[in-house]
């Protein structure tokens, strides 16, 4: 794989049962990258190595007064430094190769299942460390897979250095023999604690790193509240325990260093005194000794590869673990799936023929059989966990007391179960048993705080769509009138509210306009089911009913679900479905279901047990057609109160 050639086609299926088996696993799908840096690694250090056989070749052709052994020992050397030259461009070449080519990878995978997972892989894993595997994590694993095929060429570059000094002169060989090995392990001892320190530095990155992110995407919210100081407080005590960290890490990697320094140093000594020992018997001539020291004094050059590898291990080690970590997490309904391997069919599973007529029934009179090939499911959105139904082509409102319940159920009914049970049916069909990208354009679950992405509204707008909706449609059903003006006014270059830049997550705009241009962005698609968790929390009163109009009129004939406790949105469902406790507690309308359901009231009212009380006994005292009246006069006012809204918003 060349770098103009990524990204991979298919990256693989990677083994994250371990960060070890990882950094394996990435080797072995690399191997022909690893072979080519190899070769030309040891066309690198052979190079470099013959130069010192050359140098003494030379000096003992002068000396014995021979000029054509001097001519040799000169294109010796010409072809060592040619040769050195080749290799160490190439080498580079490969390794960094390997090196982008390992991070592009692990970068795809991660981007795979970030895909795959959705929303979940929030939930289990902190958005900060995600960020840190996909940058920081990533280039230390890349580091350390194009760094194994350096070392191995120098490896056996000190090897066959090591027998070529044996043969040459055996007295100082077996010297040199003995003590390159001792200087390549002499580290390893450290190695354990040094990678120790560099785990807690990692982890401690990692921590700050999270809360740097978390901070940035709450500031306006930090600002509201006055915590800005807190959290910055926070980091700054972060910051420092990272950078304590990573001096106590370095003192132990200097003292790696100074000992890779140190012993080759001893052994050059040692080297050299008994050279001119043996030379002064006589038992060795002027150029061995020249080279048998030139060569331990460039033989220190490939040993800093060991710690080179032992420093990049050290630290792609945690980072591949926090990559596995991720890449290990799968969807419940995958998981359970792999454990249920020979599992019956599901009692969910159902056929629908063209006509939308059902082929089979299941308890409750919900359709049952298969999904041809191809086709997208229709019909009721049904959950069996919680009894919850959203009849086809109705406008259906769910009311449930805890918000991260419904942020669950929310996801369940996209398919996105987070824990692993029985699976929705739409028509019938179970999600679950949908691929992925099926299940997700039947069902679009836009939850509480959806991402705006950088770049031009148009940008933004242009999704997978059926082409029914069009942009200006969603637009104005979302009422993000005076949310284009805005995007205008802020780029100076853009007339067309279409090519006007927005920030990244869109933090130039205010909550409610966030809300309203991701909800225009649900709308475009136009999916068979939509489902919108709290999709105008943060929208005034006067606009939220025009909204609530808005997505009624356009979603007509689709199937609408949205988990509200707003009375204007409640008031526009056909169907309000109250969830208590995980279970359907009440079937109705908004009217119906504020009178005689106290738990629903409770709820959409914001009342105490003593108010719920109160409110009974006096309801109590009214009769049937006393409380018909009470329904008229809310109705006038609520009309009313609209009138009034208008009035003021022409005369603003």
């Amino acid at each position: 794989m060349q770098i103009q050639d990524l990204p991979y086609p298919d990256p693989g299926v990677p083994d994250a049962r371990s960060g070890p088996r990882f950094l394996w696993w990435l080797g072995r799908n690399q191997l022909r990258g690893q072979l080519i840096a190899l070769t030309w690694g040891l066309v690198h250090f052979v190079s470099v190595s013959s130069l010192p056989f050359c140098v003494g070749f030379a000096v003992q052709a002068v000396v014995d007064r021979s000029g054509e052994r001097l001519a040799l020992a000169g294109g010796l050397m010409v072809l060592a430094c040619a040769g050195n030259a080749l290799g160490d461009t190439f080498l580079h070449r490969a390794a960094v190769t390997n090196w982008i080519t390992a991070a592009a990878r692990v970068q795809q995978l991660l981007a795979r299942k970030a895909a795959h997972l959705g929303s979940a892989l929030t939930r289990r894993v902190a958005a900060g460390e995600v960020v840190a595997v996909s940058t920081g994590d990533v280039e230390k694993i890349g580091w350390f897979v194009e760094a194994v095929s350096r070392f191995t060429a120098a490896a056996v570059t000190i090897v066959l250095v090591c027998i070529g000094l044996v043969v040459y002169q055996p007295a100082l060989g077996v010297v040199v023999a003995v003590g390159l090995p001792v200087l390549a392990v002499a580290v390893l001892p450290l190695l354990p604690r040094a990678t120790r320190r560099a785990d807690v530095q990692r982890e401690k990155a990692g921590y700050a790193t999270e809360l740097a992110s978390d901070t940035v995407a709450g500031l306006r919210v930090l600002r509201g509240i006055g915590g800005e100081e807190l959290f910055l407080d926070r980091y700054r005590r972060a910051s420092q325990e990272v950078r304590h960290a990573a001096v106590h890490n370095a003192r132990m990697w200097s003292l790696i260093s100074a000992i890779q320094v140190l012993l080759p140093g001893l052994l050059l000594i040692a080297v050299v005194w008994y050279g001119v020992h043996l030379a002064r018997q006589g038992r060795i001539t002027v150029g061995e000794l020249v080279t048998v020291y030139s060569s331990v004094m460039l033989l220190t050059y490939p040993l800093r590869h060991f710690e080179e590898i032992a420093m990049a291990y050290s630290f792609s080690r945690p980072s591949a673990k926090r990559a596995a970590r991720v890449l290990s997490l799968e969807r419940a309904t995958d998981a359970e799936g792999a454990r249920e391997d020979s599992a019956e069919p599901s009692p969910g599973g159902g056929r629908t023929d063209s006509a939308g007529s059902n082929a089979g029934s299941q308890p409750g009179g919900l359709p049952s059989g298969d999904l041809p090939s191809g086709d997208l499911p229709s019909g009721d959105l049904y959950d069996p966990v919680t009894g919850l139904l959203a009849p086809s082509g109705r406008f259906t409102a769910v009311v449930c007391g805890d918000p991260d319940a419904a942020g669950r159920l929310a996801e369940r009914l996209g398919g996105h179960p987070s824990e692993a049970g029985t699976p929705v049916l739409l028509g019938g069909v179970a999600l679950d048993e949908l691929p992925l990208d099926r299940a997700r354009t039947a069902v679009l679950v836009q939850d509480k705080d959806p991402v705006l992405l950088s770049g031009t509204l148009r940008d933004l707008l242009d999704v997978p769509a059926s082409g029914n909706v069009r942009p200006d449609e969603a637009l104005a059903a979302a009422q993000c009138e005076d949310v284009l003006a805005a995007l205008v006014q802020g780029s100076l270059d853009a007339d067309d509210p279409m090519d006007a830049r927005i920030t990244e997550r869109g933090r130039s705009l205010s909550g409610g306009q966030r809300q309203r241009l991701a909800l225009a962005r649900s709308l475009i698609t136009d999916p068979e089911v939509l489902v919108l968790d709290e999709p105008t929390s943060a929208v005034d009163s006067h606009t939220e009913a025009r909204i609530a109009e808005g997505v009624r009129e356009l979603r007509a004939g689709r199937t609408t679900v949205v988990f509200t406790s707003s009375p204007l949105l409640l008031d526009r469902a056909d169907r309000v479905v109250l969830v208590h406790e995980g279970e359907v507690a009440a079937v109705g309308v908004h009217r119906d279901l504020v009178h005689e359901e106290p738990r629903y009231r409770a709820v959409v009212t914001r009342e105490t047990e003593e108010e719920a009380a109160a409110l009974s006994g006096v309801l109590a005292e009214f009769d049937a057609d006393e409380l018909n009246k009470l329904d008229e006069l809310d109705e006038l006012d609520e009309l009313d109160e609209l009138d009034e809204l208008d009035e003021i918003e022409e005369t603003a």
